[in-house]
């Protein structure tokens, strides 16, 4: 429940029976209860935009983030009214808040960018054409954060480099914002300005965000660069990935042959084929002369089978 509300993004609200301090996530307003430093522009605006938000007594919904508490123990929470709407965004909406992002916490930031970006459509708020003021401290902030930013060495991490892009857009948001409220205008903050002096401050402005808009393309450019590096890496892995598994197939191809090689049965002897001796000739013996059995007889003879003997034929 609301106890009271303190400046355009911080109230109490009692939860549990105890009393605390919540502060909106991913949004600013102008300050009014900072000690070290003047009310600034809108300021009260903006408080007062979110006691009509948040009225004393009513309920709301506190949805918190990765880091539930910031540096002064408040409660960093995304806010809900009784009718489910986003006050982060609302106070955006109307043009009294511009986004910021500071990591871990960027749960709203999307619906808070979306939000502002409809106030600068519509010319409200801060953003307003007919406001007589400049937030000057502010604009300082605004621009120191995108110089510091632009002037960081660029990170070798795509998460780091995209921390440092949302930060950026953070920043740019806030000039955008104060480009836009300085249009026009002839004061600057709670007081007159000379015209020469604010027209120095846009300068300023312009200034910082074409340093962050280079810086942007930088990283978006490293960005690429880390890319590119990576899928040549990984190119590289691959193949030599791919090379590995056909020398271990090799290998293993060289072994199995191996293996059958080993277990392969004695090879027979070589065949010597004998050596052709040819047989000793021996001529055959002369027949014994056939004798005559039958002395004096010089006529016709008949032999019988086999020719070793003969008749006289008759």
């Amino acid at each position: 429940m609301v106890v009271r509300v303190i400046d355009g993004d911080t109230f109490t609200a009692r939860t549990n029976g105890d009393e605390k301090t919540i502060r909106l996530l991913n949004v600013d307003t102008p300050e009014t209860k900072d000690p070290n430093a003047p009310v600034e522009c809108m300021g009260p605006e903006a408080t007062k935009a979110l006691e009509e938000l948040l009225p004393v007594g009513s309920v709301v919904k506190l949805e918190l983030d990765v880091e539930p508490l910031d540096k002064y123990g408040r409660t960093l929470a995304g806010v809900f009214d009784a009718a489910g709407v986003l006050v982060n965004a609302e106070i955006a909406r109307l043009g009294f808040g511009i986004p910021v992002l500071f990591e871990p916490n960027k749960k709203f930031h999307p619906a808070v960018v979306k939000a502002f970006e409809e106030a600068q459509s519509r010319g409200v708020g801060l953003t307003s054409a007919d406001i007589p003021c400049l937030p000057a401290q502010q604009v300082e902030e605004a621009v120191k954060a995108a110089e510091s930013l632009a002037a960081l060495p660029l990170a070798d991490t795509v998460a780091e480099l995209d921390r440092s892009h949302a930060g950026l857009v953070t920043a740019l948001a806030a000039i955008a914002a104060l480009k836009a409220a300085g249009s026009a205008k002839k004061h600057v903050h709670w007081r007159a300005y000379k015209s020469a002096q604010l027209a120095s401050m846009m300068t300023r402005l312009d200034a910082a965000t074409t340093a962050g808009v280079a810086r942007q393309a930088s990283i978006g450019a490293k960005k690429t660069e880390i890319a590119n590096a990576a899928a040549a890496e990984a190119a590289r892995v691959a193949a030599a990935a791919e090379a590995r598994v056909a020398q271990e197939a090799a290998a293993a191809a060289a072994a199995a042959e191996a293996e059958r090689v080993r277990n392969l049965p004695p090879a027979p002897a070589p065949y010597v084929p004998p050596v052709y001796v040819p047989p000793v000739y021996v001529p055959p013996a002369a027949p014994a002369p056939v004798q005559n059995p039958y002395p004096g007889y010089t006529g016709p003879r008949c032999y019988a089978p086999g020719g070793k003997s003969w008749t006289p034929c008759k």
